[in-house]
């Protein structure tokens, strides 16, 4: 194998050397109860006892506020079926637009969070807050899940890549999702 250069990658575009991402969608209800989807690549699991999870959220997104007032939030799965209404979640603001009506989702009630799930995504984590970390110009919401189901078939320990097409950000507007090869390297 020949040596490649190595040639340097502006730092405000570093974070996409970690793409792609799982890019999810999270729904919220703040005090008065309408609910609201935002689109994140940046979420991760953080702990498997008690379980936890991470979202990272810039204070000026509506659904920041939402979740800072309710304290809870879920974690909705999409897969490439739903990529339009994916991007357009994360485009616009829920200040302005019912996301769900105009994105044609529906909101579903959770099982033990007051914020819906999205009917349409493949599977979903409820969570509560359990800490709120102001991280630069991001806040990370660590949201202890309470609840976590998927649709029958397409999960069991892992996802069935085959009847899962899920959604990795690129960047920008760009998305990739998997194929069907599944690799274990001995």
């Amino acid at each position: 194998m020949t040596e490649k250069a190595k040639v340097d990658v502006d730092l405000s575009l570093a974070y996409r050397l970690l793409h792609p991402r799982n890019t999810i969608l999270v729904s919220c209800a703040g005090k008065d109860g309408k609910p609201n989807i935002i689109t994140l690549a940046w979420s991760m699991p953080v702990s498997l006892n008690p379980p936890l999870v991470a979202v990272s959220i810039a204070p000026k997104r509506y659904s920041h506020k939402l979740i800072e007032e309710s304290k809870e939030f879920v974690i909705n799965i999409p897969t490439m079926e739903i990529v339009k209404e994916t991007l357009y979640c994360g485009r616009v603001s829920g200040r302005n637009v019912d996301k769900f009506k105009e994105a044609k989702l529906t909101a579903t009630p959770a099982k033990k969070v007051k914020a819906p799930i999205i009917k349409e995504c493949i599977a979903h984590l409820e969570c509560v807050v359990d800490q709120q970390i102001k991280a630069g110009d991001h806040t990370i919401f660590l949201g202890r899940v309470v609840a976590a189901y998927a649709n029958d078939g397409v999960f069991s320990e892992t996802f069935d890549i085959k009847k899962a097409k899920l959604v990795y950000h690129l960047g920008g507007d760009a998305f990739t999702t998997t194929s069907d090869e599944v690799v274990t390297p001995s």
